[in-house]
């Protein structure tokens, strides 16, 4: 089988297509190579500036390459245009007779390729991969023929999980249905009434465990240099108990909390707030965990939040928030449906990292075959 390599610059074109069209659906690209709604405040711009994105259409951002080790690049397949930061560049495969655009895109979806492209960073501070950088590359072809065959198993595999998640999707609208008929339907009541503050202290340094939350409300390892034996005045936060932060929840726009579903307590700083649940025969901890969940109550939270370079959210005004508490089995129903969708998506979590994973397994097979 014949390889021929090609410098990627032989490939491609630049496309420099402005918003004259009115399109306002701002779109960024993160480091999973994926296209997400931008979190950038976009009121008042100027949207004739943005860069517009069509079908099979590439984006590429050089900046933070060492430092992310990962070369933010990739390929929309959306029907409907978008449209990116100018900052940006936009590209499109010219050269189709030598490379599938799905083929090119499969070459980036692999540690190596991020390596490399962290490798070739500049020495500056934000490790930028310049454009002439990039286009500079050296890629190895097989025929297109040899291309397609894998093209087709990548796009398959890309079919199927597609699939799996807008069956995914379907059930968390099945979830947001029932909560949004409770909240039109049932009496509310204070979230400082159901919930009360825990003070129990690592005093014996029983638990080494020291977890922070993250954005996603979870808790996580910690990433702070902590002496395991300066712990005692650290707050334990058992199986079914809160933990809060009420900073930055202005500029995070996110109410930060969690709930322990592990069996093993954790620690975490004496700043957090521990809850618990007053009375469980009236509230589930799962269903409070449930409305916190969602993104009005985070918008409600950036609301509420003062008005300090933190912004943050007060454990007063916290307490202040009401959602709808009804029956205790009607409860448990909404509660089992939101599991299953969390579930089902965690799978499909990990089943989009496998496709990712067997990229450079059938870029290998294709180049070797």
């Amino acid at each position: 089988m014949g390889l021929s390599k090609y410098k990627i610059s032989k490939l491609i074109s630049v496309c420099d297509e402005r918003n004259s069209y009115g399109y306002t659906n701002f779109y960024g690209v993160n480091i999973n190579k994926e296209f997400m709604p931008t979190w950038a405040n976009t009121e008042g711009l100027d949207e004739s500036k943005y860069k517009v994105v069509r079908k099979k259409r590439f984006v590429f951002s050089g900046m933070q390459t060492g430092r992310d080790e990962c070369i933010r690049i990739s390929m929309y397949d959306g029907e409907e245009p978008i449209i990116v930061s100018p900052a940006y560049t936009t590209f499109e495969v010219t050269r189709e007779d030598l490379v599938i655009p799905e083929y090119f895109f499969m070459l980036f979806l692999s540690k190596e390729k991020d390596r490399f492209g962290a490798f070739c960073s500049d020495g500056s501070i934000r490790s930028n991969l310049d454009w002439e950088r990039f286009v500079d590359f050296d890629i190895t072809l097989p025929s297109i023929e040899q291309q397609r065959k894998y093209v087709d198993v990548y796009l398959a595999l890309q079919n199927n999980l597609s699939a799996y998640q807008s069956k995914v999707e379907e059930l968390k609208l099945v979830c947001d249905g029932h909560i949004d008929q409770l909240k039109v339907k049932i009496p509310k009541q204070k979230v400082g009434d159901l919930l009360e503050t825990v003070e129990k202290r690592n005093s014996e340094l029983t638990y080494t465990d020291v977890q922070g939350i993250n954005i996603n409300k979870t808790f996580f390892p910690t990433v702070a240099n902590i002496d395991e034996s300066n712990t005692r005045n650290y707050k334990i936060v058992e199986n079914n108990q809160f933990a809060f932060s009420g900073m930055q929840t202005g500029r995070d726009m996110c109410i930060r909390i969690a709930l322990n579903e592990e069996s093993k307590p954790v620690i975490i700083s004496p700043a957090y707030t521990v809850f618990r649940i007053k009375d469980d025969n009236v509230v589930l901890s799962h269903y409070i965990m449930l409305w916190f969940s969602r993104k009005q109550i985070d918008r409600y939270g950036w609301f509420a939040s003062d008005g300090s370079i933190r912004s943050n959210l007060d454990l007063e005004r916290l307490c202040e928030i009401e959602i709808p508490i009804p029956d205790i089995s009607v409860q448990r129903e909404i509660v089992n449906i939101h599991k299953c969708y969390t579930e089902r998506q965690r799978i499909a979590e990990a089943l989009k990292e496998q496709l990712k994973n067997i990229c450079p397994v059938l870029i290998r097979g294709s180049l070797t075959e």
